[in-house]
């Protein structure tokens, strides 16, 4: 449905931008799912969440969270209504594309010191070059000591970067296609170019060696247990000669999870349960441990039916997904009128709309789609419009153009109603990424709206 622009709703603007000041802290901050996760801990501390793990029983009110190998964050606010009725979940994710140090990285060819990588998720590889990056992760050495790495984000840190060929030697480069200009074996970062002093085989290396040494106490070999992601250096940004957007690195899907946790720390008495689950892995399948295909969620809704004294937790576990709703908060591809022709402009996200509703993603034949049912499409247009709720509804590009997926169908599979609904974004999957702030707020506001409808 195409409507008005949001901005429309606010003779006073003052509500959005300060909501967006905050979502520029988080998105600043959080440039890994280990970062967001530390900080979305905080921010539930704050609110008086407490750490589920330590407790025993559960009644109406009790505020928990849960946190899966230092990538997951699962929050609850136990409703007044009893957990076989059903949850009212909103799902995100909070890994973005990125590049990551291999395991044996390092390297020097003709003086300089390179970093070895390997690209993660969906990237245009040719926007990585040129471009200042940091380095965001951990080091974990043979005692298990985790030692933090961060370079790159404070003023007063060197970044690193990617080198290009300069267009007076590019005639060969520039005749290759945009998906070859770029080899994924030349996204490797330059750390340095200084040698050793006294020594004369791979100076350059040691020396860098060895201020990752001095500052870390880490050796070389530590590098094989470590997880090191190469992300965009620098804060978010106000975009627009307005003020009116937000730019930055990993909104996709981070400004989801944003909305998505800010709604159930806003939410107070809930009769359903309320549930923001924040996963791992959504660029590369939601595979894994920390995906959105791990057993964590499903087992942490039996420990609560353990907690609530159901009989047979795992059995109650599958009942309680058939009677839930959930949002699967996930970005959308705002129309860009520098590229309309892929788009359906009757279905497409515009920018400043509102939050986007995607009845289903996929590729071409809605393969790998939720597509979800028209009767809870219809109770979500109701809760919306209840709430005065700004909202649109998109596909992802015409059909035949391509396309993409989320978690709704990962969740449908519990036989829940599930709904794809995010906050359109311009240039996703690249270092920077564009979105609206009254959509951020307009997501914010729907996602409450969602936790608190009534039957």
């Amino acid at each position: 449905m195409y409507r008005k622009s949001a901005w429309n709703k606010y003779k006073d603007k003052a509500p959005v931008m300060e909501f967006c000041e905050g979502y520029k802290e988080f998105l600043s901050y959080g440039k890994t799912e280990r970062l967001v996760a530390e900080e979305g801990v905080e921010l539930l501390k704050k609110a008086g969440f407490v750490d589920g793990s330590e407790v025993k029983s559960i009644k109406p009110g009790d505020k928990l969270y849960f946190v899966n190998r230092n990538k997951n964050i699962a929050a609850f606010i136990i409703g007044s209504k009893p957990l076989a009725e059903g949850l009212r979940i909103l799902g995100a994710h909070i890994d973005s594309p990125r590049l990551d140090l291999k395991e044996n990285p390092i390297y020097e060819d003709s003086g300089f010191v390179l970093g070895d990588t390997h690209y993660y998720g969906g990237v245009k590889k040719y926007q990585w070059v040129t471009i200042p990056l940091a380095l965001h992760g951990v080091v974990v050495k043979k005692d298990l000591t985790k030692v933090k790495i961060d370079i790159g984000e404070d003023p007063s840190d060197p970044v690193v970067g990617i080198t290009d060929l300069l267009i007076h030697l590019s005639a060969d480069q520039l005749q290759k296609p945009a998906a070859k200009v770029i080899e994924g074996e030349g996204l490797d970062i330059s750390l340095g170019s200084i040698p050793l002093e006294g020594e004369e085989k791979e100076a350059a290396k040691k020396n860098v060696l060895n201020i990752l040494k001095e500052k870390y106490d880490i050796e070389e070999e530590d590098l094989v247990s470590a997880e090191i992601e190469v992300t965009p250096a620098g804060k978010a940004r106000d975009y627009g000669l307005d003020r009116s957007m937000v730019a930055g690195y990993g909104h996709d899907d981070r400004v989801c999870a944003y909305t998505s946790l800010k709604a159930i720390l806003d939410t107070e008495a809930p009769e359903y349960t309320s549930v923001c689950i924040l996963v791992d892995k959504e660029e590369i399948g939601s595979v894994g441990a920390t995906g959105a295909q791990s057993l964590f969620f499903e087992n942490l809704i039996a420990k609560l039916a353990k907690l609530a004294g159901l009989d047979n937790p795992m059995l109650a576990a599958r009942e309680i997904f058939e009677n839930s709703k959930m949002l699967s908060s996930d970005v959308s591809a705002g129309f860009d009128p520098l590229y309309a022709s892929v788009n359906d402009p009757k279905n497409a996200a515009y920018f400043g709309n509102g939050l986007v509703f995607n009845k289903y993603t996929g590729s071409r034949g809605k393969s790998g789609s939720n597509d979800a049912n028209p009767e809870y499409y219809a109770w979500i247009r109701r809760t919306m419009d209840e709430a005065n709720v700004h909202w649109q509804n998109a596909e992802l590009g015409k059909v035949d153009q391509g396309g993409g997926g989320t978690i709704a169908y990962i969740l449908g599979n519990y036989n829940m109603n599930v709904i794809d609904a995010g906050i359109a974004v311009h240039n996703m999957h690249a270092p920077m990424e564009i979105v609206s702030k009254v959509d951020v707020y307009e997501a914010y506001l729907g996602y409450k709206a969602f936790l608190l409808a009534k039957d």
